[in-house]
């Protein structure tokens, strides 16, 4: 017997989702998916700047620049997607550290903490000033990250709050006996 109701739709009986299903992965999966998310991107953009590169840098002509931009797109579009897959998973790793250290609780902290151990982690072949630069830069940038979405999750929340009853003074009566008016 499955607890949930389903929902016909047009073409096909569908579960009803439970609020559940829209939270994020369990942790060694979470990591997965935010490694394969980040070489998305990484090709992505790293694809899109490429190609705008390699088609300034080429010789003059259609052609020569077309060719620059798939050349200049084939050698660095998959180095950039290696490092976006290298940064999600440091990332996705540490924050399931910390979900799990302090004891299953999820909050903006994680992310800036992570943010902030995966600069500072990441740069630590280039010296001790630099994993501090770094970490610095992470922690600030999830921080803002972090900051920018509850504004907008507080923003979004405001539409949905009742609007307030404004009661009419005159609908009121007569003020009770002894009340200053």
């Amino acid at each position: 017997m499955n607890p949930r109701p389903r929902v016909r739709c047009m073409y096909a009986v569908t579960e009803q989702p439970h609020m559940e299903e829209y939270a994020r992965e369990p942790c060694p999966w979470r990591i997965v998916d935010d490694c394969g998310g980040a070489f998305t991107m990484g090709v992505i953009g790293g694809a899109i700047f490429q190609s705008i590169k390699g088609f300034r840098n080429a010789p003059s002509g259609w052609r020569q620049r077309f060719t620059g931009s798939v050349v200049a797109i084939r050698q660095r579009a998959p180095i950039i997607a290696g490092n976006f897959a290298v940064w999600g998973g440091m990332f996705s790793t540490i924050d399931c550290t910390l979900v799990h250290f302090r004891g299953g609780k999820e909050d903006p902290y994680n992310s800036i903490i992570s943010g902030a151990a995966t600069g500072g982690i990441l740069a630590a072949r280039n010296g001790l000033p630099a994993m501090v630069g770094s970490a610095i830069i992470g922690g600030v940038l999830l921080a803002l990250i972090e900051g920018v979405g509850i504004c907008f999750t507080r923003l979004s929340a405001e539409q949905f709050k009742p609007p307030a009853l404004v009661e009419d003074p005159s609908q009121l009566g007569p003020p009770p006996q002894g009340y200053p008016s």
